[in-house]
């Protein structure tokens, strides 16, 4: 891993740093946080721009629309428009860093060609329909049944924990095709309509009010099988495929968001008297040796996806793992530095507070996360 900057990358930073100068002054006011329409539209507008201006998709292959950037060009983006305080990728998380490069990576010809460049325009937003009520860090315990009948797949079960599910259009579905075979085997990885007949959305409020997320029943809903990513009963390899997207490149931006965050609670403990406190201090400023070394662990896991073809490796659970648990240490020191007054349900501190919550449990609870590192990275044998 090559940490310096070439003079293509420090003409590419200039660049972007101008157009966001340009651009973010010019974007209108951000809807209210229950309005999810309005939320849908304010990012896909934004994704827009992003795209008009060449910086949609900028690390995905050129072959799936992408600009082929580097992994340090990816970098010096995620640094730029996370400093200048620009939209990050809101309501299609989903469809931008999860089943967009699942697809560049597993999809034919056919299916990327139809998926994705809606996705880099903005116009499609995906959900993501994995978790079960009874089958959470299990996943494949999964008991959404897909039948096969004709050209479609016949779809019943239901999901929970679905993430923008009421103002999505396509959900990255798993299923089980076989329910004879072993239980990580016979999954098959589905791209589904929302609009299809059958699919209800119920949405759930979260722990700080929000409603992001939702359950999703399926009543005999039908899938064309042309919408199937990867062979039918592969669907467990394709999913391992979309987890290291999720676990390995989706939080890079957050990291910087959270050193942000870091450099402005020292500010405040200075400005309030609580930089007197040693013990506040070395908190502090563990927090900036973690976050710092987490930076570091990001570029070598973007330079370690590059040189495997584009697909993260297990190292993203490494990640996962200690950013989960420094972020929810970020907040807890927020708390402390900030008092107790200023973290009402009104704050965006408390929010972020609230949030840093979940991090231990999205995308893979740390339990799971700690069998993966000690098995195929430790090499370990498998607890009992």
């Amino acid at each position: 891993m090559d940490l310096t900057h070439t003079e293509e990358e420090r003409e590419f930073r200039a660049r972007l740093r101008a157009w966001l100068g340009k651009v973010l002054p010019e974007l209108p006011a951000r809807p209210s946080p229950d309005d999810w329409p309005g939320r849908r539209a304010y990012d896909a507008g934004w994704q827009r721009r992003l795209y008009d201006a060449g910086y949609a998709g900028l690390h995905w292959p050129l072959d799936a629309g992408g600009r082929g950037a580097t992994p340090t060009q990816h970098l010096i983006f995620l640094e730029e428009t996370e400093r200048a305080g620009a939209p990050y990728v809101g309501a299609n998380f989903v469809g931008l860093l999860h089943a967009g490069p699942t697809i560049a990576a597993e999809g034919t010809a056919a299916q990327r060609a139809r998926w994705l460049p809606p996705v880099l325009r903005g116009d499609e937003v995906w959900c993501q329909g994995f978790s079960e009520p009874d089958a959470g860090s299990d996943l494949a315990a999964l008991r959404t049944r897909a039948v096969r009948d004709g050209d479609d797949y016949v779809v019943t079960g239901s999901k929970i924990w679905t993430s923008h599910a009421e103002v999505a259009d396509w959900c990255e579905l798993l299923v089980r095709t076989d329910p004879a075979a072993p239980k990580h085997r016979g999954i098959t990885w589905l791209a589904m309509p929302m609009d299809a007949p059958g699919v209800t959305v119920r949405p759930l409020r979260t722990l700080a009010g929000s409603t992001e997320f939702a359950e999703v029943f399926l009543d005999e809903v039908r899938v064309p099988v042309a919408n199937r990513v990867g062979d039918e009963n592969d669907g467990w390899r394709v999913t391992m495929v979309t987890l290291s997207f999720e676990r390995g490149t989706a939080f890079v931006g957050e990291v910087v968001a959270c050193r942000r965050t870091l450099a402005a609670l020292a500010r405040t403990a200075r400005a309030n008297g609580r930089w007197d406190d040693p013990v506040l201090r070395r908190r502090l400023g563990r927090l900036h040796g973690e976050f710092g070394a987490l930076w570091r662990l990001t570029q070598w896991n973007v330079s370690e996806s590059q040189r495997s073809g584009g697909v993260p490796g297990t190292g993203g659970s490494v990640f996962k793992l200690a950013y989960s648990h420094a972020r929810q240490e970020l907040y807890d020191t927020a708390a402390e530095v900030l008092g107790a007054g200023s973290l009402s349900l009104e704050e965006e501190w408390t929010a972020d507070r609230l949030s840093s919550l979940s991090y231990t449990i999205a995308a893979g609870t740390s339990q799971i996360q700690r069998n993966i590192v000690a098995e195929r990275i430790l090499g370990l044998p498998k607890g009992r």
